[in-house]
């Protein structure tokens, strides 16, 4: 037996339900022998929408209009009836008379068309006696047949696991979901507003790659069979993009699609939207003025204010982003200061004081990241650039000048989590070499997550890459963000759903 029902209509059983898909099925029959198959039907010309016609209704009544859409309710009076039509911009009501459309159309929109059917209909604007502002309908058409019965309309479809596996179905029914992909891709439209500004140029780079890079993760192996190779779908654009700025490219961002074989959550799935940038003769302090300019610029042009919503977190974007680096984040949080530990042995005792986890192949390095995890992220709520991550976590990034052991690097934090993550890239072969080696030994020990020696791109650094600033920003993350979404999968159409079981 399925877990649920395909429409969760709380006040049909399953039985009234396949009753109701066995009647429309020999209704569509009767509509092919009587050459009336509605999905013969190719076109129809739409002269309006919903919205369009309510938001200028003075200027729009009297006037002929043809729209087309989704029959949502039906509410048959004798020799008139009132329905809802629902197209791409919301619902409107429709008014078909008898004496209008005519005896014999009329009794075929009785019998045949049902809610859930897809319509066309040609009328006038006018509004009712009670205000509301409907189409007079002349010609109504049946465009296509809907063989299965909408969720109830009370009830709707509440089910947040069905909601994500029939996302068609949730569109149909919960208006506020399409608003959140609207926004979605409002926001889309806005990063790549701001980047076009600043004269960056839209690349696209390979999603399968001969080595995985870019990133600490689990990737997705596939097998290549013309070649005969394993490679790896991509879970970070960044080495494509470097390679790209040794080309001679000074500004380059790519808004694509990277894939990890990792765990899924609220705030992850295996496959997610990334955007990454690079700009040459800039550093890690001129992609924080990017960041802040991208999520300001995103949260007054598409959510209106530069103070968003985000559960019960008003975070403000118009307030410059705070910056600490992960050292003084220890320091002030927890009363730890790591710029004093010397040793990995008295890192390591610390960890066991404050009950951090850490395995043998962690360095000093990773042991400050596991307390940054453990006592400081969740503190950061309003905007902040987090700093100077170690070396032993960051294989991409330039050291600072000052302190070798860390690197000019920053995540950005709000509301306790990551929304981006930058360097100023590191452009040194040979230190790029030393840290690639370090990254195939943890690799070999046992860490999935490494990465191996990536020869080409050593290649292309030995041809000289600029002093480099790279930002890569988890779109999805942001959008959750800007649209107050609690999962993920709230601001994915088709999230990655475990398989259904009979």
């Amino acid at each position: 037996m399925r877990r649920m029902q395909d429409t969760e209509n709380s006040s049909m059983s399953q039985q009234e339900l396949s009753e109701v898909h066995r009647l429309r099925r020999e209704k569509l029959a009767e509509l092919q022998r009587n050459g009336q198959d509605p999905y013969q039907v190719t076109k129809y010309e739409v002269s309006a929408h919903s919205r369009q016609v309510i938001e200028n209704f003075e200027q729009m009544e009297g006037q002929e209009v043809a729209l087309a859409g989704r029959l949502m309710s039906k509410r048959v009076m004798g020799k008139a009836s009132f329905c809802h039509m629902q197209d791409e911009q919301g619902q409107i009501q429709i008014y078909v008379r008898r004496d209008e459309v005519g005896d014999e159309s009329y009794a075929f929109f009785k019998k045949m068309i049902d809610v859930g059917d897809i319509v066309g209909a040609r009328g006038t604007v006018f509004k009712t006696q009670k205000g509301e502002i409907s189409i007079h309908v002349e010609k109504i058409q049946l465009l296509s047949k809907s063989l299965k019965m909408l969720p109830e309309k009370y009830h709707g479809l509440k089910d947040v696991e069905l909601r994500y596996r029939q996302r068609y179905l949730d569109l149909i029914v919960n208006p506020q979901v399409k608003d959140t992909f609207v926004k979605r891709s409002q926001i889309i439209q806005e990063v790549r507003r701001v980047l076009d500004q600043k004269g960056f140029l839209e690349v696209e780079t390979p999603v399968l790659h001969m080595m995985a890079g870019g990133a600490a993760a689990r990737p997705f192996i596939t097998h290549h069979n013309a070649l005969d190779i394993d490679m790896y779908m991509r879970i970070a654009l960044e080495l494509h993009l470097k390679r790209l700025i040794v080309g001679g490219f000074e500004r380059v961002y790519e808004i694509g699609r990277v894939f990890r074989n990792e765990g899924i959550d609220i705030r992850h799935n295996p496959e997610f939207t990334l955007l990454e940038l690079y700009q040459a003769y800039t550093d890690v302090y001129g992609m924080m003025d990017i960041t802040e300019e991208i999520f300001r610029s995103v949260a007054h042009r598409v959510c209106g204010s530069g103070k968003v919503q985000y559960g019960d977190l008003v975070v403000d974007f118009d307030q410059p982003f705070e910056r600490i680096s992960m050292v003084d984040a220890v320091k002030k949080y927890v009363g730890v200061d790591f710029s004093k530990v010397e040793t990995l042995e008295e890192a390591r005792a610390l960890a066991d004081q404050y009950h951090v986890e850490y395995e043998q192949r962690h360095g000093k390095g990773d042991i400050l990241n596991g307390f940054v995890e453990e006592f400081v992220e969740e503190k950061l709520q309003q905007p902040t650039f987090l700093m100077n991550h170690p070396v032993d976590i960051s294989p991409l990034a330039k050291r600072c000048p000052e302190n070798p052991d860390y690197t000019e690097r920053f995540e950005l934090f709000i509301g306790g989590g990551e929304y981006a993550n930058a360097f100023s890239e590191l452009n040194d072969p040979l230190d790029q070499r030393r840290r690639f080696e370090h990254q195939a030994a943890l690799k070999a020990a046992g860490d999935e997550e490494a990465t191996g020696v990536d020869e080409d791109f050593l290649n292309a650094l030995e041809y000289g890459m600029p002093p480099t600033g790279g930002l890569g920003i988890g779109m999805d993350r942001m959008i959750m963000l800007m649209t107050n979404s609690v999962s993920i999968r709230d601001v994915l159409l088709f999230p990655t759903m475990k398989p259904r079981e009979d």
